[in-house]
């Protein structure tokens, strides 16, 4: 309600009233597109998930313009003339390495560069099951590759255990571990990877399309309309990705240990794969959402 009130105050005045308004989603933009449609304000929505949102649900029929991070079917695309897969936008620095630099970056983050090297990562602030399931595979893991892993800001400190494994000597990292609470360098981490392990939301995904990158996602399935599991669904059924359930997981951490050693053990699969996610990427996303935006306005 207090949203709703805000955004009648900050629109209610002509002279303070957009063109046009871009919402991307969540309920902080559910009161301002509903006072934009009180006031006949055109509203262009972008929608990450293959789930739309209840807010954005609510907004799509009135929206100008509904752009997708996911592809589109041609019959959706046919009964919804307003609907637009544009993908999602991404930090240029997100771009397809050659073997020669995935090289490089490992030997950057002191990693062996002739050895497999695994990106595991629950995002900045971390999955707590992902971690768990880490810490449990973690001895066999290094038996056939070097692991990295992101455990978050918020779980970091229930993680730092784990440091026994990052042995150094001499400035050199013996144990190919390394375990960071978050990396500002992710485009260069995960494009040092020859695996990433990783959640399945929308933006992280679109990160990885754009490394180009062989991709085992684990998608919470209790979040609102399980639309991580529904993005890595379809994914997977284009054979762009694998995928390990958090439930399957946490239940039987051995599972994703299986998965990471069959791809890592496959580069022709891998190489397969991480073409087909490629094909989910958009270099050029947010200039056709700007487009997009000051056509309609």
């Amino acid at each position: 309600m207090a949203g709703l009130f805000t955004s009648f105050f900050r629109l209610v005045r002509k002279a303070d009233r957009p063109n046009i308004i871009f919402l991307k989603g969540g309920f902080v933009g559910l009161p301002v597109g509903l006072i934009a449609r009180l006031f006949k304000i055109p509203y262009v929505i972008h929608e990450s998930d293959v789930v739309a949102g209840l807010a954005n649900r609510i907004l799509m029929k009135k929206a100008r313009k509904v752009a997708f991070g996911m592809p589109l079917s041609d019959e959706v695309l046919e009964k919804h003339p307003n609907y637009v897969w544009t993908g999602i936008p991404v930090s240029p620095e997100y771009k397809p390495v050659t073997q020669t630099k995935e090289m490089s970056l490992k030997k950057a983050f002191s990693f062996n560069p002739e050895k497999p090297l695994v990106v595991i990562t629950g995002g900045s602030q971390g999955s707590e099951n992902l971690n768990e399931a880490t810490r449990i595979i973690l001895p066999e893991l290094l038996k056939f590759a070097s692991v990295a892993l992101v455990a978050g800001r918020k779980h970091y400190e229930d993680m730092v255990d784990l440091k026994r494994y990052e042995n150094w000597e001499n400035a050199s990292l013996e144990s190919n571990f390394r375990m960071w609470e978050f990396n500002t360098a992710m485009n260069e981490l995960m494009g040092a990877a020859d695996v990433v392990v990783s959640r399945a939301g929308a933006t992280t995904i679109a990160e990885l399309a754009a490394l180009k990158k062989a991709t085992i996602l684990v998608p919470f399935e209790r979040l609102p309309g399980s639309h991580q599991v529904r993005n890595a669904e379809r994914l997977r059924d284009a054979n762009a990705v694998e995928v390990v359930m958090d439930s399957d997981m946490t239940e039987k951490p051995a599972e994703l240990l299986e998965s990471i050693r069959h791809l890592v053990k496959s580069p022709r699969l891998r190489a397969d794969m991480a073409d087909n996610l490629a094909k989910e990427a958009r270099s050029n996303a947010a200039h056709h959402l700007a487009e997009i935006i000051l056509e309609e306005a």
